[in-house]
């Protein structure tokens, strides 16, 4: 399986996340790339120490997303959601191989996600009912102030199921110490030793 980290600028996370994989799985086919990425940049200096201190060498370049790297890869994971929406507005014939790494790992969040699902058709539907019923009945301001009032109870409970999901970014160490790119190490780190598990089964 060919994986893609990808980042902002490719000189943190992505390839601290390749420098991981490799490392930990060397016959793992990985590269990695930034959404504004300029070509051939050293890493962070501060991630390269971070990656030292474990004995993992990290001394690949940067690289700009490309359709012929999307091509090349079976699965692109993201460092944050944001990453995940902006390559599907520009490359959004590859959509089915992007993913978040948190949420490619994941377990905890499929229950959630499935009653959202179920929750977010439910009001839709009442909300598609409710109009059909009223909106000759009464103006606008009116329809919109009722179609409020008669879905706050739905509204409330979908904001609940939504607080209860992870959030899907690997924090950004860019511009920090050197503590808070060994904080972001460990948490790379975690999730890659979750994506071991899951493609080596």
């Amino acid at each position: 399986m060919n994986i893609l980290f990808v980042c902002t600028g490719n000189t943190c996370r992505s390839p601290m996340a390749e420098a991981l994989l490799k490392h930990k799985m060397p016959e793992a086919e990985v590269k990695s790339a930034g959404i504004f990425a300029a070509e051939n940049q050293r890493p962070s200096h501060k991630a390269v120490e971070a990656l030292e201190e474990k004995k993992i060498s990290m001394n690949q370049l940067s690289q700009p997303i490309t359709k012929k790297l999307l091509n090349w890869a079976d699965l692109v994971l993201t460092m944050t959601t944001q990453h995940k929406q902006s390559l599907i507005m520009e490359y959004p014939n590859y959509q089915e191989k992007y993913f978040t790494l948190k949420e490619y790992v994941s377990e905890a969040d499929k229950e959630v996600w499935s009653k959202l699902k179920q929750v977010y058709a439910e009001y839709e539907e009442k909300r598609t009912l409710f109009i059909q019923k009223n909106q000759h009945k009464m103006d606008q301001a009116t329809l919109k102030e009722k179609l409020y009032a008669h879905l706050q109870d739905d509204l409330f409970h979908i904001q609940q199921l939504e607080a209860d999901l992870i959030s899907y970014d690997i924090s950004d160490p860019f511009g920090g110490s050197l503590t808070i790119y060994k904080t972001t190490r460990d948490e790379l780190e975690e999730y890659i030793d979750l994506l071991i598990r899951k493609i080596s089964k």
